[in-house]
């Protein structure tokens, strides 16, 4: 009993007067696509509201969960310094809130700056559960850049006709593949090439002259997507809540998870003009979603157009060369005001594989894998089990059984990962909950190789309570001795989720400031469920404030 006044006086020690919002998951009825549903949402809002910081800022959210299903709430890109307890991915971090259950969770913003998201970290329930979180400057400081006339929120998504949770289950029963979706959505509208839509189109209405700063999200399940607008460019100075060099190009592409600030400046004549987004895609033996999502930017004083306005000219679906161009064409602002500071001597060397594999059927079951097997996904060769109670518990309470410590740092095997044809032995993962270990304020590099296996396909990799540099990146088999010759640790990007491409590989760099325990996945939710996922559990430093915070007083039991 004294262990849990002390540890609740430390907490309310800890807060201070903050910003409070609730949150209310639950049912609303929406139409699109010709079809009215049920589906999740907060506050009845689909996409979920914004949230408003400024840098530093920190808020407090009550989730309360009026749905049919746990739920809970990851706060992407915030690192939350020392305060795992409120990341939200459940049982890493908590216990999911059950129905008719609420938990008040601290949201600690530290050094980023720009756009963020939450959105929902248990199932699939972050398909419909996810909205905006804008970071502004320090009260009485300017953005790098010149200040937009308007900031919009751009949120793409992914829509099904079906019940989210019903495509879900019967993905986790067949083990083959998701159900493709239905279609792309911006802002929550399909666009109006797509059937019963058009009058719900989001229309952006611009002043000629005038800049606007575009906050873009990928909060689609499981696609990453080439974004563009009719006739216009766009200059990217921001991504994953971290401000970058001015970038000017005629398409963005965006991988689930991440987010990318770009200026509009409405310099056209005045008119209507497509905003689309389409599938970026480097496997075509893999389904995938075909449909294009449009929105409208109109200029004011414009009235509807009599006639369809112009499509921009996006990249095509398999063009890897243009999505990759234009993900390390990124740069790190690197500025005086915006000092970096890229990890040199490295103590902490990861390597780990990210693969598509099987399991074999189960006895009596039917499985709709690769010849009847059940498809599964890894990191050096273990697919992730989520345990029965949340691994931080676990590990703050010092709970034996739960998980290992014995990610290894490096595959187990070694193989030509590019190999066409990869033997049967490298295709069936073992199934464990393991975590590697890092010691407080290590300078860490991580090297994501992708690999062949099932033919392989790209992979946006996120890193919970962290931001990274990506140092490197290419393609085949990443080489130790000749590939860190080429890394970029003058001004590389800093971000919170990274694309490997197809068969390929991607190096990050960064300080292990942060304690506590920390998820590391693929962003592509089928991925994710099948298991490429792994733990950073980082060690508390020897000063008070180098250590993990207590718990809250009321986490969600399991």
């Amino acid at each position: 009993m004294l262990l849990a006044i002390n540890i609740l006086i430390l907490w309310v020690l800890h807060c201070s007067a903050s910003t409070h919002y609730y949150f209310q998951v639950k049912e609303a009825p929406y139409t699109r696509l010709c079809y009215r549903k049920r589906i999740l949402t907060v506050n009845g809002e689909f996409p979920g509201p914004t949230l408003h910081v400024h840098k530093g800022d920190t808020i407090f959210v009550t989730v309360h969960n009026r749905g049919r299903h746990n739920i809970s709430i990851h706060w992407h890109g915030v690192k939350q310094p020392r305060n795992p307890w409120s990341d939200g991915p459940e049982y890493v971090t908590q216990c999911p809130i059950q129905p008719g259950a609420k938990f008040k969770q601290k949201v600690i913003f530290s050094a980023e700056e720009g756009t963020l998201w939450w959105h929902a970290h248990s199932d699939w329930s972050r398909a419909t559960v996810h909205g905006a979180i804008i970071v502004y400057p320090k009260y009485g400081t300017n953005y790098p850049f010149p200040s937009p006339d308007a900031e919009v929120p751009v949120i793409l998504g992914e829509w099904w006709k079906r019940d989210v949770m019903e495509v879900f289950m019967e993905f986790l029963m067949t083990g083959g593949g998701p159900q493709v979706s239905d279609a792309f959505t911006i802002n929550g509208q399909p666009g109006d090439l797509n059937p019963c839509s058009r009058s719900g189109t989001f229309r952006l209405t611009v002043t000629q002259g005038k800049t606007y700063l575009l906050r873009m999200i990928n909060a689609a399940m499981n696609d990453i997507l080439f974004v563009s607008i009719a006739k216009h460019s766009l200059t990217v100075v921001g991504a994953d809540g971290s401000y970058t060099k001015p970038l000017t190009t005629n398409y963005i592409a965006i991988g689930p998870g991440q987010t990318i600030d770009a200026l509009l400046n409405a310099n056209q004549d005045p008119n209507h003009y497509y905003m689309a987004a389409s599938s970026y895609t480097s496997n075509p033996m893999i389904p995938f979603d075909n449909t294009t999502a449009t929105a409208l930017v109109q200029y004011k004083g414009t009235h509807s157009p009599s006639s369809n306005p112009t499509l921009p000219l996006l990249p095509d679906s398999n063009d890897t060369e243009a999505a990759y161009t234009f993900f390390n064409s990124l740069r790190s602002l690197a500025s005086k005001d915006h000092p970096i500071q890229v990890p040199l001597d490295i103590s902490a060397n990861i390597l780990t594989t990210i693969s598509l594999n099987t399991f074999p059927c189960p006895r009596n079951s039917s499985c709709e894998g690769p010849n009847g097997t059940r498809l599964a996904a890894s990191m050096n060769d273990i697919s992730f089990v989520n345990p029965p109670i949340d691994i931080l518990e676990a590990y703050y309470w010092r709970i034996n059984g739960v998980f290992g410590y014995n990610f290894p740092s490096y595959p187990p095997l070694v193989f030509n990962s590019t190999e066409p044809i990869l033997p049967l032995v490298l295709q069936i993962p073992r199934k464990g909950t393991e975590a590697k270990v890092l010691a407080y304020d290590s300078s860490v590099e991580i090297v994501f190789q992708g690999t062949n296996i099932l033919g392989g396909i790209d992979h946006p990799m996120h890193v919970h309570g962290y931001s990274f540099y990506v140092v490197g990146w290419g393609l085949g088999n990443f080489d130790r001795e000749k590939d860190p010759q080429k890394y970029n640790l003058v001004d590389p990007p800093f971000r919170n989720t990274v694309c490997v491409p197809i068969n390929g590989w991607v190096a990050i760099r960064f300080k292990a400031y942060n304690p506590g325990v920390w998820l590391m996945h693929c962003h592509l939710e089928s991925h994710f469920s099948w298991g490429m996922e792994t733990l950073l559990i980082v060690s508390d430093g020897m000063n008070q404030k180098e250590r993990l915070l207590p718990p809250p007083p009321h986490m969600p039991p399991c």
